[in-house]
């Protein structure tokens, strides 16, 4: 619908703007959300209007059943009058109504169909401004914290010629890599650190119950003499 596309144009205009203005970035937001709302104010307009049209439909429908009874009870009193003509006239006009009242009653349909997906558009655009008035504060220190750390990285060029960020990412990227290796031509070996270790320990704790038997049976031989 073209409503749905001029909102969709303001949207993006306005975060086109957003970008290119970026040093002020909580003003920026706060006028974002303040044209989405006038936007959402025209096609509450529009939808109106809409409501408006559906409305006069379903009453020219209704008034042309209404006069589609009266011309039927005309017939009737012209009939009772033995007044064909008369009765014959006031049929011609009854049938014109009912055709007129179907023809109302489609277009009313198709009318409140359309009605009902611009009210469900207009509430998903409602709740996409609330979204948006609940995110200001979080999206503001996020563009802050982004601004913060583009200052830092551009010091850092100026005074190293490359970012120390980038330099030490890539050295911790690298021993990482080079530990992987290690890892990988033990396990090719048939060596698992971890199993070794834990070996160690039982022997270790082998050795020690064994130490501790020995103590206990010198000590008794002691008690003995």
């Amino acid at each position: 619908m073209a409503w749905i596309s001029n909102f969709s144009l303001v949207m993006r205009s306005s975060l086109t703007a957003l970008r290119e203005k970026v040093e002020d970035p909580e003003r920026m937001l706060h006028q974002l959300i303040i044209d989405m709302e006038e936007e959402l104010d025209r096609i509450r307009s529009s939808v109106a209007e809409a409501v408006a049209d559906e409305i006069q439909m379903k009453k020219r429908a209704q008034r042309e059943r209404d006069s589609a009874i009266l011309w039927k009870k005309r017939a009737e009193e012209s009939i009772g009058r033995s007044d064909d003509s008369k009765a014959r006239s006031a049929l011609e006009q009854k049938v014109r109504s009912e055709e007129l009242a179907d023809r109302y009653s489609k277009d009313h349909a198709r009318q409140a169909k359309d009605v009902d997906q611009l009210r469900r558009s207009v509430g998903d655009l409602e709740d996409k401004i609330r979204q948006a008035r609940q995110k200001k504060t979080l999206l503001t220190a996020k563009m802050a914290r982004a601004e913060s750390t583009q200052r830092i990285n551009h010091a850092l060029q100026r005074s190293t010629g490359k970012s120390a960020f980038a330099a030490f990412q890539k050295l911790e990227e690298k021993v990482d890599r080079e530990e992987a290796l290690s890892q990988a031509w033990d396990q090719m070996q048939g060596h698992d650190p971890e199993a070794e270790e834990l070996a160690e320990q039982f022997e270790r704790n082998e050795r020690a119950d064994r130490v501790n038997a020995e103590l206990q049976a010198l000590k008794a031989a002691l008690q003995e003499d």
